[in-house]
């Protein structure tokens, strides 16, 4: 962790330092907004996920910088970002999701090209994961107890973007944002949505959300394995919905690993064992 350059895990301070002194200019703005949307306040609301707010107020995140949406290099960091994010978030902090901050698009990007892009990065990281897909999660997004999972954890990827007017909350001004939260982060709180704490954590957020973004909280918000709700369309909410994808873009396999050893060596780890 924090070793040089962009494409690698950084805790909160090292992200902070390195956006003020050394990184591009994107990348400063990325974190400037960051930091400032969810510990600020927007026309008098705090952010609305109190969970959010606290843990980067406590510095408690961990963060990579991506320099690009579509070269297999960049994209090739953030899969090890991820890794070895996955393997330290248990034993760094309660609340340590990872917040991948992108470099802007080369052109203007309408919704739908952003909801190309995250589908991108969801397949390549899929298909570069170096560890099989969970046996107890279904390969089939329309499943209500299918989630994203990489190296063995089921997580909820949440997406910020410039094209959100209405929701407030999901606005980011630069360019593609992911937070990558394991289940197991939510597990540890005792928030999950079938706990009576989780499901009271949930409904204090949707009144923070109606007040903050000035709207009714989105109507694909839901739970998983609730029957009718997906996880799926939850990752990056969709404003114009000629502009989102009616079905998920990811085809997800058992098969592993989905690439050669020899091509990608990262995915060779469960291989070895």
């Amino acid at each position: 962790m924090n070793e040089p350059g962009t494409g690698v895990l950084l805790d909160q301070e090292t992200m902070r330092t390195r956006a003020e002194a050394e990184y591009p200019s994107w990348a400063r703005e990325h974190w400037e907004t960051f930091y400032e949307g969810l510990t600020g306040t927007y026309e008098g609301e705090q952010f609305p996920c109190y969970f959010g707010r606290e843990s980067v107020r406590a510095g408690d995140p961990l963060y990579t910088a991506v320099p690009s949406l579509t070269d297999a290099d960049a994209l090739l960091g953030l899969r090890d970002a991820l890794v070895e994010y996955v393997e330290r978030y248990e034993t760094y902090g309660d609340r340590a999701s990872l917040v991948a901050f992108f470099a802007p698009p080369e052109r203007p990007f309408s919704e739908a090209d952003y909801h190309d892009a995250l589908w991108h990065v969801l397949q390549f990281l899929h298909v570069h994961d170096p560890e099989p897909w969970p046996e107890h999660i279904p390969t089939d997004p329309d499943d209500p107890y299918w989630e994203f999972s990489f190296a063995g954890e089921p997580m909820f990827p949440t997406c910020r973007a410039p094209f959100y007017d209405t929701y407030r909350s999901r606005y980011c001004p630069v360019g593609l944002e992911i937070t990558f939260q394991p289940r197991g982060l939510f597990e540890e709180m005792g928030v999950t949505g079938d706990t009576d704490a989780g499901q009271r954590a949930r409904d204090v957020i949707q009144d923070n959300l109606e007040a903050y973004d000035g709207v009714c909280p989105h109507a694909d918000l839901g739970d998983w394995g609730v029957e009718g709700d997906r996880e799926w369309p939850q990752y990056m909410l969709r404003e114009d919905e000629a502009e989102a994808p009616d079905e998920c873009p990811i085809a997800v396999s058992r098969d592993h690993p989905k690439v050669a050893p020899s091509i990608d060596p990262g995915v060779a780890r469960e291989v070895e064992q």
